[in-house]
């Protein structure tokens, strides 16, 4: 019995498509597959289940703003944690060209941790700074890891990101996954630079 062929690994992305669907090829990196799109669409839609579903249950009394705020950030970071961990959007933020001043810049916009210091917390600016702080430091501790130990190194700086907010801080309720997914979809995910692989076919019989 024949076995399947090896996915290959492609680490040249193709162009962007033109038109509407420009915007998103630059968004999620071009030649995402069907599967690839679907999961990050799923996700992002799972998130803002989520989202509503934690702040029910903590029964929240929000403002609009504070309710669009926080839908919006979990469709970005539920569909983005996926979406940088798919060999389209690797390949796209980690192609020739993008070295560590360009990541740095796409971590340091997510400026969300002051967003919800302002309207969830009464402008506790400590909190902002605490949060994107580690954010920045961690960012520029795993640029300047080797290659071989980015992997390992995200992951151990992911968890001390979980302590802070456990140790350091007064709980959120109805926000309680805005941590922990800010510092998986951007140091964990976005950060490490993996293999591209892309669908391979199967043997003919």
């Amino acid at each position: 019995m024949d076995e399947p062929t090896p996915d290959p690994i492609v680490w040249e992305p193709p162009p962007p498509r033109a038109g509407l669907l420009h915007a998103w090829d630059t968004f999620i990196g071009p030649g995402a597959t069907r599967g690839e799109t679907r999961l990050i669409l799923l996700a992002g839609v799972g998130g803002v289940l989520v989202a509503l579903g934690a702040a029910r249950r903590a029964g929240v009394a929000w403002s609009p703003w504070q309710w669009l705020l926080a839908l919006a950030m979990a469709l970005d970071m539920f569909g983005g944690t996926v979406a940088n961990a798919t060999s389209a959007t690797k390949r796209w933020y980690h192609r020739p060209g993008q070295g560590p001043g360009q990541h740095l810049v796409f971590v340091a916009v997510h400026v969300y941790p002051f967003l919800v210091a302002w309207l969830y917390r009464d402008g506790d600016w400590g909190y902002g700074l605490l949060i994107y702080g580690y954010l920045l430091l961690a960012t520029l501790i795993l640029l300047g890891t080797p290659l071989y130990l980015k992997r390992p190194m995200a992951l151990a700086l992911y968890l001390l990101g979980l302590a802070i907010p456990w140790l350091l801080l007064s709980p959120m309720p109805g926000l309680v996954w805005f941590v922990p997914l800010l510092y998986l979809k951007l140091i964990v995910c976005h950060l490490v630079p993996e293999a591209p692989f892309r669908p391979g076919a199967a043997k003919p019989g």
